[in-house]
């Protein structure tokens, strides 16, 4: 992994990619991995987010940096070293074993449901659903995520109650909330005070972009990603979300067609 060295270069390269100055090395790069700040205040400093694949994204803040459900999809020796890893839930898409062991390895402390430290025992911190705990300097709440209708036969749902975590994160000041897998539960129209939220879609699993975007309109984050989206049609989230002007729909690329992050087969 890089030094801290390094990383702190890597955040001012960050830096550089959303202020619309980049040398055209920097700008193709850009291109291939989209990158900006989710939020900006004087007294806060930027929190930055980079998409990496489907559920995986990194979240840096300063020195710290969290990883969400990382992939062996995805090279992490590009970027700095993790401080935390989030995990949501058991399914592949989510806990890949491979990955989290060696964020682990190199120093990261895991965070993830008991479903999860059941199956591995890397977990450092298990969290409940509904309980929260601080991990350095980052406080850490486990949301319950969970199908109330979806699933692949009668009375059986794709995600059970209990099994999976969403998370609120509190960063640089500002609440985040990552939806891991799913639908519209009252545990989520009821967050409050949500600066950024990561919202989830895809049928069957989770929700439709339509599902998702009333859902966003409950707790009105202040920014909203969609992701977690693969086959969704991304236009329907936004135009349904048109009516919610204090909510900002920013949409970045989890998806893309390189070979470091591979479309899935």
């Amino acid at each position: 992994m890089r030094s801290a060295t390094v990383s702190a270069v890597l955040l001012l390269a960050l830096a550089l990619l959303v202020t619309a100055v980049p040398a055209a090395q920097e700008a193709q790069e850009a291109q291939e991995a989209p990158v900006g700040p989710v939020y900006t205040e004087p007294e806060f400093g930027e929190v930055y987010v980079l998409p990496l694949f489907h559920a995986s994204l990194l979240l840096q803040y300063g020195d710290t940096v969290i990883q969400v459900d990382p992939t062996s999809r995805v090279d992490y020796y590009d970027f700095p070293d993790a401080d935390i890893v989030l995990i949501t839930d058991t399914h592949g898409d989510h806990f890949d074993r491979d990955a989290a062991t060696m964020l682990m390895a190199l120093g990261a402390k895991v965070v993830a449901p008991p479903a999860v430290a059941d199956e591995w025992g890397g977990v450092d911190l298990v969290l409940e659903n509904g309980f929260g705990e601080m991990v350095d300097d980052v406080y850490i709440q486990a949301i319950p995520a969970y199908n109330i209708e979806h699933g692949p036969a009668k009375d059986v749902v794709y995600h059970p109650m209990g099994r999976g975590n969403g998370y609120v994160i509190t960063l640089g000041g500002k609440r985040i909330y990552i939806s891991g897998d799913t639908e519209c539960i009252e545990d989520v129209q009821t967050l409050e005070n949500i600066d950024i939220a990561f919202m989830c879609m895809n049928l069957p699993f989770t929700m439709s972009p339509g599902e998702a975007a009333e859902c966003v309109k409950k707790f009105k984050p202040k920014i909203v990603y969609p992701y977690h989206y693969r086959g969704s049609d991304l236009d329907v989230f936004k135009w349904q979300l048109e009516d919610t002007p204090e909510v900002e729909v920013r949409i970045l690329d989890w998806y893309p067609p390189s070979s470091r992050l591979p479309r899935p087969q």
